[in-house]
């Protein structure tokens, strides 16, 4: 189904038009950013000591010279009581060039999460594309893991640093997924991951697949964006068959049948432009040996999770409580 058939509430529609406009705006035809300009439109929330809707929040500094910081949501014991919780460390999207935790709908998204699923959550704050380029991003959400190994005082004492979850939407799930890899060959010794939660992950190559031909136009990312996004990121002179954007393509470097790498859930939309790119992650995690899952909204189009006007959003949220729950029933056993 093209995007134009996509219905949506008109509060949205203005929402979403707005939005593509100051996109558009920001992002110059040379693959660079006017930064001044979109974090003037990027609402950012502060961090909350006081309960805001049962959760607080606050920020840690990783390392202030490469901007690498968290956002750390937990509920609010008064209300929600103590017991052991899971902790999910996030990695928000936007194409590895925009946003961050405290960008408004991923500050609420994380906060939501923590409501609903009763869990812990550390929103990573990574550098940006174009100004930081591959494998930047890898590299902060990788030493943001370890920081959190070396430094579990920082977390609430009923946060369970062996019960952690890696995830991220959109380029937030590649991140998650490339942070895994590393993972996978690095000993923790407070840290456990117990699986990987992959939202609409973006990844891509060089062919054009079928949805992107069928629908280039969503209501939040279109091929066009896309394609800008990756020659953001990628190294001078790549292509979209760099391991990074089709890590199960012509050009990997990674054998991932040999890396430990954590159960994964990826949760997919009907209408969105990568679709067909998640289900070849699927098929390459299925065949490489490794438990995944794939859940599918036949109705969601690429970002529309966070609107929880829209009944995606509570669909991928159950999709993500049952997935944590059998892995938490796993470790119980």
């Amino acid at each position: 189904m093209p995007s134009s058939v996509i219905k949506l509430p008109l509060k949205l529609r203005l929402l979403f038009a707005v939005y593509k406009f100051i996109l558009n705006l920001s992002r110059r035809q040379n693959g660079t950013v006017n930064r001044r300009l979109i974090n003037f439109f990027d609402l950012k929330n502060p961090p909350s000591k006081t309960p805001r809707k049962g959760v607080v929040s606050s920020d840690t500094v990783i390392e202030a010279s490469r901007n690498l910081w968290f956002r750390l949501y937990t509920p609010d014991t008064t209300v929600n009581g103590g017991g052991r919780l899971p902790v999910i460390v996030y990695f928000h999207g936007g194409g590895f060039a925009l946003s961050s935790p405290s960008s408004f709908a991923f500050d609420d998204w994380c906060c939501q999460l923590v409501r609903e699923l009763h869990v812990a959550v550390v929103s990573v704050n990574y550098r940006l594309a174009p100004e930081h380029r591959f494998p930047t991003q890898y590299e902060d959400g990788f030493d943001a893991l370890k920081f959190l190994d070396d430094n579990v005082d920082k977390l609430p004492v009923n946060v369970d640093p062996k019960l952690c979850f890696l995830a991220g939407d959109s380029a937030g799930g590649n991140l998650a997924h490339h942070v895994a890899v590393k993972a996978g060959e690095y000993e923790f010794s407070q840290l456990k991951l117990m699986g990987l939660i992959a939202i609409q992950p973006f990844f891509g190559g060089e062919e054009r697949s079928e949805s992107e031909i069928r629908n280039p136009r969503g209501p939040l990312l279109s091929l066009e964006d896309t394609d800008w996004y990756w020659k953001a990121f990628l190294p001078n002179g790549s292509d979209r068959d760099h391991p990074a954007a089709n890590v199960f393509g012509p050009k990997s470097t990674v054998d991932i049948s040999r890396v430990k790498y954590p159960a994964t859930l990826i949760l997919m939309g009907g209408f969105d432009i990568l679709k067909d790119w998640q289900r070849k992650y699927y098929d390459g995690l299925k065949k490489a040996g490794k438990e995944v899952d794939l859940l599918e909204d036949p109705i969601a189009f690429h970002g529309s999770y966070v609107f929880k006007e829209l009944p995606g959003s509570a669909f991928f949220v159950k999709g993500i409580q049952d997935f944590i729950q059998k892995h938490l029933n796993k470790e119980n056993c």
